[in-house]
């Protein structure tokens, strides 16, 4: 199996956290099993080999380039034969500066590309399926995001929010809402409203995913953490509150998930 990551040229990393890709090839009638559960990164991923089978509450996809929002729960993937996937990771505010659309409409869905953006679909789909280069590829869409940035497409609100979204990750999601309300001048319900329709999901549920996401990096960096401690320094009320929280999100208590999956965090890496 083969994995890249890259960085972002400068201008475009208050936007984009990283690109990845991935090849890998099983053999036939073998078949791997993937849980994904909420990042809090929206991703844009582009299928170049077998698409792999959503198993879960998810709508399956037919397309290949697929846009995905913020998500409110766990799912899997079924992969088999030959996988080769190409991926831009987004800032978890990054989508509002090039879609023009309110983000609630990406809140737990994986959607074709071609039904949010159909111009930028159509200019980028055939250039990175014949390029073969992980390079090339960065080029080819750093090119297109850049061109996209000239719109200045809610560029004003852009610094309001990323105001609020360094909060939390700075506080690493131990911040209250009327805080982060008040850091971008705003009433409580303006806030809500305002960063529901550019994030895509209500700063609570938000909020939520980032202490998930902390835990998987306390983990990660300790993993002689038990549970309680783990519970109390990734922000939750006690134990049994963390146990029930982790299992809604990723369908495994926190014991089942870290003994069949290493600790990792797409959001504090």
């Amino acid at each position: 199996m083969s994995i890249e990551i890259a960085k972002p040229s400068q201008i475009l990393q208050p936007y984009i956290k990283q690109y990845w890709c991935i090849e890998n090839v099983l053999l036939n009638g073998e078949h791997h099993i993937q849980r994904v559960i909420p990042s809090g990164l929206p991703e844009l991923t582009l299928y170049l080999g077998n698409r792999p089978k959503i198993i879960g509450y998810k709508n399956d996809f037919e397309d290949n380039l697929i846009l995905s929002g913020h998500q409110k729960g766990f799912y899997d993937l079924q992969i088999e034969n030959k996988l080769s996937v190409f991926s831009i990771v987004f800032q978890p505010q990054g989508l509002m500066v090039f879609f023009r659309l309110p983000l609630t409409e990406l809140y737990n869905e994986s959607i074709p590309l071609k039904y949010l953006n159909e111009k930028l679909e159509q200019e980028i789909l055939s250039k990175l399926t014949n390029e073969h280069s992980f390079e090339k590829r960065i080029q080819i869409i750093e090119s297109y995001f850049i061109e996209l940035l000239k719109e200045e497409y809610n560029r004003f609100e852009f610094a309001r929010i990323n105001h609020a979204i360094n909060m939390i990750r700075l506080s690493q999601g131990k911040v209250s809402i009327e805080n982060l309300a008040s850091e971008t001048c705003l009433s409580r319900k303006q806030f809500e409203r305002k960063f529901s329709y550019l994030i895509g999901t209500t700063p609570k549920k938000y909020l939520r995913t980032v202490r998930l996401q902390l835990s998987l990096y306390l983990k990660s960096r300790n993993e002689n953490l038990n549970i309680t401690d783990l519970a109390y320094e990734s922000g939750h009320y006690d134990q049994a509150h963390f146990i029930n929280e982790f299992k809604i999100h990723t369908g495994f208590t926190p014991k089942q998930y870290f003994d069949s999956n290493a600790a990792y965090s797409d959001f504090f890496e």
